[in-house]
């Protein structure tokens, strides 16, 4: 990886856990603890253990292995000069957000969704974000708006400059920072346990090649931020589900251009 991707990269996580910082505020006003996946992208990656988590987690959603792929362990260790031992702690953590399975005695591999998972993960994701939505209109005060508005700018600046790699870094801590807006920790929990599942397929759909997803995506962010600054629950509850819908009809395209099992749209 040259220097100024490296010093991208950085950037897009600096910003990045500002809007972690900016939930993890959110949920200590209203006394929420952070679910798991929420507390391990709040703290910056200070460590070496988050340095790696932060470099694995990018390289797994951001296409360099295929799904099913196995995870190139030596590569890896070469490519972030590390040993085994931390590569393999962070490799945990991904396992447990569900980015890939770990093979007894064989390593790791990049896991697959098929089709059934994919639409029930992603009506799972828009029930959870379209109710995160309305309870954030009831709650979210001026000073989290004004951050979450912040982000989304900045986020607008990556779309422009056709930086995927800074766009979804804003574009996941805005819905992260909606979610714990909401002021719910059993939502949070579950979103949690979620999100990390269906975080590759999120990233995938904005390169769908049969339509402008990206642009569409870029749009629907317009309407959630004029929604919320609005407070218009049952509206923005609304326009989160069919973001979701969207990406997931984008993500089963992208999946079946990119020769894995063949995953249909949903029919609905």
């Amino acid at each position: 990886m040259s220097r100024m991707t490296t010093l991208g990269r950085d950037a897009s996580e600096d910003r990045a856990d500002g809007a972690d910082r900016l939930a993890g505020g959110v949920a200590a006003r209203f006394g929420l603890g952070l679910a798991p996946a929420f507390a391990e992208r709040a703290a910056p990656p200070t460590s070496l253990h988050g340095e790696v988590l932060t470099r694995l987690r990018d390289y797994v959603v951001e296409g360099d292995l295929a799904p099913g792929a196995r995870v190139p362990e030596r590569l890896l260790c070469e490519r972030f000069g590390i040993s085994r031992t931390p590569l393999r702690e962070a490799l945990k953590v991904l396992a447990a957000e569900g980015l890939i399975e770990l093979l007894p005695n064989r390593g790791a591999r990049v896991r697959q969704l098929d089709e059934r998972e994919l639409i029930e993960l992603f009506d799972v994701m828009g029930g959870l974000e379209a109710l995160a939505g309305r309870l954030a209109c009831e709650r979210i005060g001026e000073a989290d708006f004004a951050e979450i508005e912040r982000l989304h700018h900045e986020m607008y600046g990556h779309y422009l400059r056709r930086d995927l790699h800074g766009y979804f870094a804003c574009n996941q801590a805005i819905h992260r920072a909606i979610v714990a807006a909401a002021g719910n920790a059993a939502l949070s929990a579950a979103y949690a346990t979620f999100a990390g599942r269906v975080r590759r397929a999120r990233y995938s759909a904005n390169l769908d090649q049969h339509r402008d997803r990206w642009g569409e995506a870029m749009r629907e962010h317009e309407e959630i931020l004029d929604a919320l600054r609005r407070r218009a629950g049952s509206e923005l509850g609304d326009i989160l589900f069919r973001h979701l819908r969207n990406k997931y009809r984008s993500a089963a395209d992208r999946a079946a251009d990119a020769g894995s099992r063949p995953l249909a749209r949903a029919d609905r």
